[in-house]
């Protein structure tokens, strides 16, 4: 995933966030899930068009569609007020795919550090689908929680030491990683099991079906 994608995915997974527990309305997030959805759909096409059948380009342009369908749902999703389960059981297909993705950053690719970020997009898009597949409820504040965590976590943070020409990977950073993801994980069932207290009915209107 190219540094400029990243830094938008951890962008909208943020908005989403903060939707998800209950702090921007549906339809103000479901702009930017129109704008980053576009890009992470027109982007990899194109790259796919010129990608001669070259499979390592191909293969790194194939996951990108994974989040800008998943993006594009949610706008739509939130400006309609359709409900979420086909949503949901796209985000188990998601969710399927990043593990095997994951799986090969780390014996395909040579990249652990993405692989660890693909496995937790994984846990990710596997609370999306409980929550909207198959109407977890209880788990909207802390798919909420992961997901501003997770945004920082595998989106902005990396994109950024991709743009600087920074970024390293190697066994010790990917246990970092997932250190971290675990921890992110525990905080957000802490902090979504307590809720919060900002927030009436009419600014959650919709989070059942807003994930990321």
């Amino acid at each position: 995933m190219s540094s400029v994608g990243l830094l938008y995915v951890g962008a909208v997974l943020f908005l989403n966030g903060l939707m998800l527990i209950g702090l921007v309305p549906g339809k103000s997030a479901a702009i930017l899930n129109f704008f980053v959805g576009a890009m992470q759909v027109v982007f990899p096409t194109i790259i796919l068009i010129q990608a001669d059948n070259d499979l390592p380009t191909i293969f790194g342009a194939a996951g990108l569609y994974l989040f800008g369908f998943t993006y594009l749902y949610v706008g739509v999703l939130q400006m309609t007020g359709i409900s979420g389960e086909g949503l949901g059981w796209f985000s188990v297909f998601v969710a399927a795919c990043a593990v095997v993705i994951g799986a090969l950053q780390f014996t395909l690719v040579g990249d652990p550090v993405f692989g660890v970020i693909w496995w937790t997009w994984a846990v990710l898009w596997l609370l999306f689908f409980l929550l909207l597949g198959l109407g977890k409820e209880s788990l909207t504040y802390v798919t909420g929680w992961f997901t501003i965590f997770v945004a920082h976590l595998t989106g902005t943070i990396p994109a950024f030491f991709l743009l600087v020409g920074r970024y390293e990977t190697n066994t010790g950073l990917a246990l970092l990683v997932a250190v971290v993801a675990a921890a992110s994980l525990g905080a957000a069932f802490f902090l979504g099991r307590r809720g919060i207290p900002r927030g009436d009915a009419s600014s959650r209107e919709g989070v059942a079906v807003s994930p990321a």
